[in-house]
């Protein structure tokens, strides 16, 4: 074993590295602790791991002192049915023994979680060894019961999602920093295409027949490896049936009690704890996110509906076909990854006439924000729907500025104390 792990250090160090489209991630990079990257499958984890190499190197790091390994490599396999990970420090210090103690070494594991009992083998060597720990994994269970009990705080964690729609820009080298004429019709004609085939990153170069034959790759993969397997689901065939029940309902209001009904209804013979189980498991993978009602009672946002969403609208459309007609679902679901991205305290609000509006988020000087989003405002009974909506929740909160996002309507309603920004997605995407 130690052999194929010395071929593989090697192999990597010699081999050009593909960073690809620079991802806005802002991390920070804290000594004595490790970096864990964590996301969707296919996402662009392992590719941004390179992007961090790719930058040591330009700062100096002699290559030699770069140890990457990937978890998913078949001839790891011996490794991951309980060998112990000691053999990887082994390998590297067997090459390189003059900088055992001397020289800091930069450890990459992508996709460790293929390995049992990982977490001890990373809180060790952070104490024991001069080094810096980069970690990928493709489920949010980093976050709690397994990175919080095995690593003693000895890690902080990053998340990464598909391609914004900035990272897509940076792809297509359209210049969004300086909005002349000619750029404004650039940016527009993209995001039209952006909201067509969504994030993934390998979906960018392909026809729309490839690009949905990957999509259901993607899905199928998610829910059999990240969900069924992961958790020996005793209802598999439940969770298939869960999962496309929760992609198609994007944006509208779901509860474990009717979902449980829905899955009897077709002859499954599971409890509200085995769907609530299923809920909490797509949410673990970056699946699937749940929004619950703004309330400062946790009871009553508990016992409340929650909105469910996908990490990729394009990811929709090619599993649940008949959801692409409703493009404003698709786009609400597009400007809630958006503002996942910058934070979790994201909520939808009902006003005391029991209007919804469809996002409130608190910002990162702990502010509320308040969006409506609708496709087209032609009509004049939606534009007044919405306006009523959104006028009653700013009244309610004291909110003085707000916004509908639209596909490509804009405009302004303001009032001698009030303000709604009616935007066009591609402007609000932009932070424009």
């Amino acid at each position: 074993m130690i052999e194929i792990i010395k071929e593989m250090i090697l192999d990597f160090q010699n081999q050009p590295l593909y960073t690809g489209v620079r991802r806005h991630l802002e991390y920070q990079v804290i000594e004595k602790k490790a970096l864990v990257c964590i996301g969707v499958r296919r996402s662009g984890k392992s590719t941004f791991l390179y992007q961090i190499v790719d930058g040591l190197l330009k700062q100096g790091v002699n290559k030699e002192n770069i140890l990457y390994i990937n978890f998913f490599d078949d001839r790891l396999n011996e490794l991951k049915t309980g060998a112990n990970l000691n053999v990887l420090m082994e390998a590297f210090f067997s090459l390189y023994p003059d900088k055992k103690g001397t020289e800091k070494i930069f450890c990459f594991f992508d996709e460790i979680q293929e390995v049992e009992n990982w977490e001890s083998f990373v809180d060790r060597i952070l104490r024991a060894e001069n080094c810096d720990v980069f970690i990928t994994r493709s489920s949010s269970k980093m976050l709690s019961e397994e990175i919080a009990t095995q690593m003693r705080g000895r890690s902080i964690t990053w998340e990464l999602f598909p391609f914004s729609f900035k990272e897509f820009l940076d792809y297509k080298k359209a210049d969004y920093h300086t909005l002349t004429s000619k750029n404004r019709i650039l940016i527009q004609n993209n995001f039209e295409e952006y909201f067509k085939i969504g994030g993934f990153p390998e979906v960018r170069n392909v026809s729309d027949k490839i690009r949905l034959m990957i999509h259901q790759e993607y899905y199928k993969t998610i829910l059999h490896r990240d969900v069924i397997e992961r958790h020996d689901a005793i209802h598999p065939r439940a969770v298939v049936q869960a999962g496309y029940r929760m992609i198609s309902s994007i944006a509208t209001l779901y509860s474990i009690n009717r979902m449980t009904e829905y899955l009897k209804s077709i002859g499954h013979k599971i409890s509200k704890d085995f769907v609530s189980s299923c809920i909490q498991w797509f949410e673990d993978s970056y699946f699937i996110f749940s929004v619950m009602i703004f309330d400062l009672s946790v009871a009553k946002q508990n016992v409340n509906a929650k909105k469910a969403y996908c990490v990729d609208h394009s990811l929709v459309t090619s599993v649940s076909p008949r959801i692409s007609q409703n493009k404003g679902l698709l786009l609400e679901n597009l400007v809630f990854n958006h503002l996942r991205r910058m934070t979790k305290r994201i909520f939808y609000y009902r006003t005391a006439k029991g209007n919804e509006v469809d996002f409130l988020w608190i910002d990162e000087n702990d502010n509320p924000n308040l969006a409506q989003v609708c496709f087209s405002l032609d009509d004049p009974q939606t534009r007044n729907r919405e306006l009523k909506s959104l006028t009653e929740a700013m009244q309610e909160l004291d909110i003085h500025h707000s916004f509908i996002i639209t596909f490509s309507e804009e405009n302004e309603i303001r009032d001698d104390i009030r303000v709604i920004q009616i935007i066009p997605a591609w402007k609000f995407l932009l932070n424009l």
